[in-house]
């Protein structure tokens, strides 16, 4: 049987087959080739075709298996890669001018609530230094209490100017 797990399962060569058409045609060629049959079937096509399946039947398995086949028709397949615009760069100044603007938001965003968060997390993190002081767990409880407060401190600040 050929190598070439498409030509197992009579499809051409593509990546782009869906999963539909693999299992249709794996289907077509187990009931046809099947065993258990009355007729005995063909167990080396059915092996064949079961295989290929297998190596078809997810959309990864098909690129994965074109490029094989590619590369043993033409050698290596070199398709040239896009080229990657990137994206406008971040000046170096950014996180300073955001820093600049925090005192703002905070005035036009809900300065309460957020002080109230920032309460509570200040209480909890003294509670767990007193509570256990000198224990792996305390500068890990005392973290996730400043991150809990910086992530959901977040929706309590108001947009920044440029939305």
């Amino acid at each position: 049987m050929s190598p070439n797990p498409f030509e197992a399962l009579g499809l051409p060569a593509r990546p782009d087959l869906s999963d539909e058409q693999v299992r249709a045609a794996w289907r077509q060629i187990a009931a046809a080739t099947h065993p258990d049959r009355p007729d005995g079937g063909d167990l080396a096509r059915y092996t064949a075709a079961s295989a290929a399946y297998a190596e078809l039947r997810t959309p990864w398995g098909r690129s994965e298996a074109y490029a094989d086949v590619m590369e043993a028709d033409d050698g290596p397949v070199t398709a040239p890669l896009p080229a990657v615009v990137p994206e406008e760069a971040v000046p170096p100044w950014q996180p300073l001018i955001a820093l600049a603007q925090l005192p703002a938001r905070i005035r036009r965003g809900r300065p309460r609530r957020l002080l109230l968060r920032a309460v509570i997390a200040t209480v909890l993190s003294l509670l767990v230094l007193r509570l256990i002081p000198g224990t792996a767990a305390a500068p890990a409880d005392v973290f996730g209490l400043g991150l809990w407060f910086v992530l959901t401190g977040r929706k309590d600040l108001a947009p920044p100017p440029e939305r």
